[in-house]
């Protein structure tokens, strides 16, 4: 593969997915100007290490990856949680289709720990293939399939507390 043409096809393929990039980011920071700054620097590891790139039908699992990594290094860089009231967030978020049509599906994933929650939101937010999940996040499949099975059955465990069954 050509580098102009693969610098093309991944300037489109980030340009046709990057509200997907984009809410990834911002489930890692909580905070829609870093989620923003991740999506950025994300798409300059991209282009600067495209050369990197195998295959170009691993594209998607690559850039999840470079995005997941970049979050993590800049959650772990800066070293802070931003806690807002739900009030605050709203007037702060702009008005766009909420990606989550459960509230308490929002709630329950956020309390979960973060090994788990980032493997439901790139098996079923993302629709990623278990595969893909664990090439994006550098574990084994079985690892991931465990981690998906454990993060269900707490979910459906904290889904059940709220509804008061």
């Amino acid at each position: 593969m050509s580098n102009s043409r693969a610098e093309q096809n991944l300037v489109t393929f980030i340009r046709s997915n990057k509200e997907r990039f984009y809410y990834l980011a911002y489930s890692y920071t909580k905070n829609e100007q870093d989620a923003l700054d991740v999506v950025q620097d994300s798409i300059q590891k991209a282009l600067q290490s495209l050369h990197t790139l195998q295959n170009e039908e691993q594209m998607k699992s690559w850039f999840y990856k470079i995005v997941v990594r970049t979050a993590i290094d800049f959650l772990r860089k800066h070293k802070r949680q931003q806690l807002m009231e739900e009030d605050k967030l709203v007037l702060l978020t702009p008005q766009q289709i909420d990606t989550y049509e459960n509230p308490d599906l929002e709630i329950a994933l956020d309390s979960l720990p973060t090994v788990y929650r980032e493997v439901v939101i790139l098996r079923y937010f993302e629709d990623l293939k278990i595969e893909d999940v664990a090439r994006v996040l550098d574990t084994n499949i079985s690892t991931i399939k465990s981690r998906l099975y454990k993060a269900l059955k707490l979910l459906k465990i904290q889904l059940q507390e709220e509804e008061g069954f």
